[in-house]
């Protein structure tokens, strides 16, 4: 089942306790963020707003008690889109409560898929399609065993490490 727009944000609010993503994608072609982007490449300063309504549902979400996470995959030399993912993006994510890890796989291959996923309370599954370029195509919720994703999951969390230790040890900001 194809998911857009409101059957979308109403399948993804409906999670009771863990909302998880995998994301394996170099480049993400987001209308929504081209602006964004453009100013990031230009070295302009972040808005303060950037990203405030994802930030805003995070917060809901933990303010009930629940977890949103992912683990962001990443071979070297970063894109610019991850470089600006890691500069714009993800530290607000953090703050906002959303836990978010990063697996380098520039020199090993873990058997994870090539691509992107939401896990829900690790049962449903939403498989995000995306052509070369990053553009998204579709979420599809799939009616696959769910095992499968778990295990994909509890590798790249044992694998991984958390945003902040990984920028760490790539000499901080510079990413």
């Amino acid at each position: 089942m194809l998911l857009d727009g409101d059957a979308w944000r109403t399948l993804f609010d409906r999670f009771e306790s863990e909302a998880w993503r995998l994301e394996v994608q170099p480049t993400y072609t987001m209308p929504g963020e081209a602006d964004s982007f453009a100013r990031f490449l230009r070295g302009e300063p972040k808005p303060e707003s950037h990203n405030s309504r994802w930030h805003g549902r995070v917060k809901g979400y933990r303010a009930g008690g629940k977890c949103v996470g992912r683990v962001r995959i990443v071979r070297q030399p970063l894109t610019d889109y991850q470089r600006y993912q890691f500069a714009w993006g993800i530290p607000g994510n953090l703050a906002a409560g959303e836990d978010i890890r990063v697996l380098d796989l520039t020199e090993t291959d873990l058997g994870l898929p090539d691509f992107d996923f939401w896990m829900f309370d690790k049962t449903r599954i939403v498989r995000l399609n995306y052509r070369p370029d990053g553009t998204q195509i579709n979420r599809e919720l799939v009616d696959d065993d769910p095992a499968i994703y778990r295990e994909w999951q509890r590798i790249a969390i044992e694998a991984s490490v958390p945003f902040s230790s990984y920028v760490e040890s790539q000499g901080g900001a510079r990413t």
